[in-house]
């Protein structure tokens, strides 16, 4: 539904990445699906957004959600560091639609690592799990060493992903940043797409509003008449802050308080598409209003978590930004 065209920005793709060990060197840009010193998607503004670039305060370290989804050969549960289908796929869905959120005051840095199959999300076998799991998070956590050795000089550090991505920065926050020296630098965490327990750490709670810093924020988005024994109103138990008012009460926000939506056409804005309640383990939508939305029947959002909330998002990174340097 949302997120799903690579026609509007046009981009000169990488070179065909190639590595003998099949581990990604992140001293090469290649190993980069966003970073400051290449052109990419990250750095894409939808068309209404254009004048609103500001100077870059703060480093965003984004994860990407799972983009191999395809059927693979048995046995392959972690996707190849080269594969230029899957690396294409991120690029022109996660990092041009949701990368680029964060783009008006930060640099934004997205590694791209040999992410687990859809499929280990389902998988019986617990040592296969994991390892699949841990292949991919050991990419990530090699990038993050990289990034800090070599590229953050000190600056203020967003930690923001969705699905999968989300999978692996709890555990990259805890690990970095969850009662640690770097926790000084820790600005906010977008947690989105997965559930995050609300005592998931130490000493980094859930947002309270959206001046709060060093804490974070987690939602997953649901129409309000779906119906699961795991999303439920009733699990108290996880994170949920709704990005309408940066909340996790779970007061009902009308739409005409959502700031924008960015659906398939990344230079349009959609305006008042829903509202939106936090309750139990998800955050509850009514059917969202755009062209076309009445044909749409699905009561998963998870493709939209970001996207729907597009410019709700944007203005609420400058804020935090704002009252972390304020700090």
């Amino acid at each position: 539904m949302f997120g799903c065209s690579p026609k509007v920005v046009s981009y000169t793709q990488d070179k065909s990445i190639h590595s003998e060990t099949g581990i990604p060197d992140y001293s090469q840009l290649d190993y980069w699906a966003a970073h400051p010193n290449k052109v990419d998607p990250s750095d894409s503004v939808p068309r209404p957004l254009k004048n609103t670039i500001k100077e870059k305060k703060v480093d965003v370290f984004f994860i990407h959600p799972t983009t191999f989804l395809e059927d693979r050969e048995y046995g392959i549960n972690n996707a190849k560091i080269d594969n230029d289908t899957i690396n294409y796929k991120t690029d022109y869905t996660s990092i041009l639609y949701q990368a680029s959120v964060f783009n008006e005051e930060a640099q934004i840095y997205a590694p791209r690592y040999r992410q687990a199959h859809i499929s280990m999300y389902f998988e019986r076998d617990s040592a296969k799990k994991y390892n699949a799991f841990n292949l991919a998070y050991e990419d990530v956590r090699n990038a993050f060493i990289y990034y800090l050795e070599h590229e953050n000089k000190g600056r203020p550090i967003v930690i923001a992903s969705h699905s999968q991505g989300t999978t692996h920065s709890t555990r990259l926050i805890k690990e970095f940043f969850d009662g640690k020296p770097l926790g000084k630098q820790f600005v906010c965490g977008y947690l989105i797409g997965m559930p995050v327990k609300k005592n998931q750490y130490e000493t980094i709670e859930v947002c309270k509003d959206s001046s709060s810093t060093g804490c974070f924020v987690s939602w997953r988005t649901y129409r309000e008449d779906f119906s699961s024994e795991i999303i439920n109103r009733s699990d108290t138990t996880i994170a949920v802050v709704n990005p309408i008012i940066w909340r996790s009460t779970n007061e009902i926000v009308t739409r005409d308080l959502q700031q924008g939506a960015v659906l398939y056409n990344f230079n349009k804005i959609y305006t008042h598409t829903q509202g939106a309640q936090a309750e139990g383990n998800a955050l509850w939508v009514p059917h969202p209003k755009f062209p076309g939305s009445f044909l749409y029947r699905a009561k998963n959002y998870h493709s939209g978590d970001i996207n729907l909330f597009y410019l709700d998002i944007r203005k609420d990174i400058s804020r935090r930004i704002e009252f972390y340097l304020k700090k």
